[in-house]
């Protein structure tokens, strides 16, 4: 929403769920008499933070939000114990569908797949010390929407969030905001690592996050982002020209004497580099994101996104990689559901290589 924009009166309601006001409802915030705050609050009473957050059992899901109407959601904020950001998986369901549209683990989905913070500085992810994830991704639905978190841990999760949203907006040309999670733990030498298999509709690709880990010394990031659109099969219509160049940076992202150099800006970034400690990190791993906000990638039928995995010899030549490989892709569709993925099991979401948090 542009400087002029937010001053245009609307006939919208705003509306927030929490743990305080778990409906919603109006003026139904600051009423509980019981929840995980209530013990600090004994001398306080009711409306002194009495229920910030909730509790996740292992092995559970819960649901954080259930909405009724048309709507936009507008801020997320969340946060919970980084021993949770891979293995709690968030998920968002539109206009009563049965599949979920959003199915990603908590950490990706805010650009932190390695279960270590980055400050994450964009537009649309924001994530501040020491673990509060912000998502400013617009989520229209026609008719309800619906949010939950599942704990696949083997430890009880306390989870503080807070869901904003208006009601009553127009959504009538709006699409839905999908998420989608792969992950190639190793890629296949040779093979590309699919973003997103054949999604069918009329919709835009709007953004990446990767979380990669090396398996081999070397330059790992010559390989081409491709976009197969409407109909493509053997060639895609847009084709990157590197890793690094697809993620706005340039030269291997290294800045002498430093080497590799996190960023973070409104669109693009590589807000973590994880360099080995010379015991249990042995390899380096790298987070990066990419938001087509302003450049879209428009499909009117079909789209299928991959990436090669590709090194660079010191004899000049290119080099196939075996990396790991997590990604987190999102686009919004005409519909509130589309072919995705199975989601990989609690051991195969697993961080590998790193000391315990």
């Amino acid at each position: 929403m542009g400087p002029y924009e937010v001053s245009r009166l609307r006939d919208v309601e705003t509306r927030s769920i929490s743990a305080e006001n778990p409906d919603g409802a109006r003026a139904g915030g600051a009423r509980a008499t019981t929840g995980t705050g209530a013990d600090a609050a004994r001398d306080l009473g009711i409306g002194w933070k009495i229920s910030p957050s909730v509790t996740v059992e292992a092995g559970a899901e819960r649901e954080l939000a259930v909405i009724s109407g048309s709507g936009v959601i507008t801020h997320i904020w969340l946060t919970t114990a980084r021993e949770h950001w891979r293995t709690m998986i968030l998920r968002a369901w539109w206009d009563e569908s049965e599949e979920p549209a959003i199915e990603v683990p908590l950490g990706d989905f805010f650009c932190q797949g390695w279960g270590r913070f980055a400050q994450v500085s964009s537009v649309v992810i924001a994530v501040n010390p020491n673990g509060g994830f912000n998502s400013y991704w617009p989520m229209p639905f026609a008719n309800s929407a619906r949010i939950s978190v599942e704990n696949r841990s083997d430890r009880t999760a306390m989870l503080y969030y807070q869901i904003t949203y208006e009601l009553g907006a127009d959504t009538s040309e709006l699409g839905y905001l999908h998420g989608q999670f792969r992950r190639s733990n190793p890629v296949p030498r040779g093979l590309t690592h699919p973003l997103l298999d054949r999604i069918d509709g009329r919709g835009q690709y709007v953004g990446t996050y990767i979380a990669w880990g090396i398996n081999s010394p070397g330059w790992w990031g010559e390989g081409e982002i491709k976009f197969y659109l409407d109909g493509d099969q053997e060639f895609p219509t847009i084709a990157g020209t590197g890793t690094e160049d697809y993620f706005g940076g340039a030269w291997n992202f290294d800045v002498p004497p430093r080497g590799y150099t996190e960023f973070s800006t409104p669109y693009l970034g590589m807000p973590q580099v994880l360099r080995p400690d010379g015991l249990y990190a042995s390899q380096q791993r790298f987070g990066l994101y990419r938001w087509h906000l302003v450049d879209p990638i428009y499909f009117a039928r079909d789209l299928r996104v991959d990436i090669q995995v590709l090194g660079w010899r010191p004899d000049g030549r290119y080099r196939l990689r075996t990396d790991d490989v997590a990604s987190t892709s999102w686009f919004y569709l005409d519909r509130p559901a589309a072919t995705r993925p199975e989601l990989p099991s609690a051991e195969a979401l697993e961080v590998d290589g790193l000391p315990p948090t």
